[in-house]
């Protein structure tokens, strides 16, 4: 008897939804550095109509009304967070890179697979109580989404939930955000 193994792309949503990611995806050799395997969504968010069904994905997978507020990590996430407050009628909150924001902040530095960053979120960002979706294009490590969680709550936010596009799952970035749930269209 052989073993097979099955090829089919896999994510927290369904195959199907895994397929459309993984099918928009480019792989990008030595960026940002030499031995680095850039997953770059930028296809994803060109085409219109697999980035809408990637969107209602989202909203539909946490329910319009399970949150206030969705959460963008600089920079691509910006692009997704904007795109779900929309669908769900919320509000949308940057996470910047260090320096970028004009009012008083909080901030967190944490370590990237390939260097340090800081982030920061305003210090009045949220009210207590409200319900906040971090949502991010990829999750490598955990470093940044770990820092955007703990940065969240800090300025008040309650999480709610967290979903990405991409997790490169063979950095064990779930074990590293543990307890928090993870909401992954396509785990590579």
């Amino acid at each position: 008897m052989t073993e097979t193994h099955s090829t089919e792309p896999r994510g927290d949503s369904g195959p199907q939804a895994a397929r459309l990611v993984a099918s928009r995806v480019l792989d990008v050799p030595d960026f940002p550095q030499p031995g680095i395997l850039f997953k770059d969504l930028m296809p994803l968010f060109a085409d219109g109509e697999a980035f809408r069904a990637v969107i209602d994905e989202i909203v539909a997978y946490h329910g319009r009304n399970a949150f206030d507020v969705v959460v963008g990590i600089e920079a691509r996430g910006f692009v997704v967070a904007a795109a779900v407050a929309y669908a769900a009628g919320v509000g949308v909150v940057p996470v910047r890179k260090a320096g970028k924001l004009p009012r008083p902040a909080y901030s967190a530095t944490y370590a990237l697979e390939y260097g340090e960053a800081t982030l920061e979120v305003h210090e009045d960002a949220f009210t207590a109580g409200h319900r906040v979706l971090v949502v991010d294009d990829v999750l490598a490590t955990g470093g940044t989404a770990e820092a955007t969680l703990d940065l969240v709550e800090r300025a008040g936010g309650t999480v709610t939930g967290f979903t990405v596009l991409l997790e490169l799952g063979f950095l064990g970035a779930r074990k590293r955000l543990a307890p928090r749930p993870v909401h992954a269209l396509l785990t590579v």
